[in-house]
């Protein structure tokens, strides 16, 4: 297996599809997979503006490790319309542990690459991205 801080490379389109969800929100969020036969990052699933959060998590696989981008759109107290980026490392308990440790030590180089991420959330069980503690982390 290849050094992934240095072996593991990031499609092109990873990035650009990050662009056109930070500055044109085209898009609610991005599903990314690391295709292990070529040691790449790739995108796998783009939701649409209009999906729901529950969208979002039902794009993620129960049982094997994802990186995720979410735009959470939400009101603060003061009624001001805001949004954040967030970046979701998903490695749920259930997945190998060699796909685990592959994406486990190349997330933060894949993390630099996506500039605009305003908050990273670890999650290895679904209630560790529940939507309260999306809403709880944005404010």
């Amino acid at each position: 297996m290849s050094n992934s801080a240095s072996g593991m490379a990031v499609h092109d389109d990873c990035k650009l599809k990050f662009l056109e969800l930070k500055a044109k929100r085209n898009h609610r969020f991005i599903v990314f997979k690391i295709e292990e036969k070529i040691q790449q990052v790739i995108v796998e699933k783009l939701g649409g503006p209009d999906e729901s959060y529950e969208d979002f998590t039902n794009s993620i696989p129960a049982d094997e490790c994802r990186y995720a981008v979410y735009d959470f759109d939400f009101t603060t107290d003061e009624n001001c319309q805001k949004s954040k980026i967030f970046f979701i490392a998903w490695s749920p308990d259930t997945s190998r542990v060699r796909s685990k440790m592959l994406y486990a030590s190349s997330k933060d180089r894949f993390k630099r690459e996506l500039d605009g991420i305003q908050v990273e959330l670890q999650a290895t069980d679904p209630s560790e991205m529940s939507l309260d503690i999306i809403k709880g982390r944005a404010l």
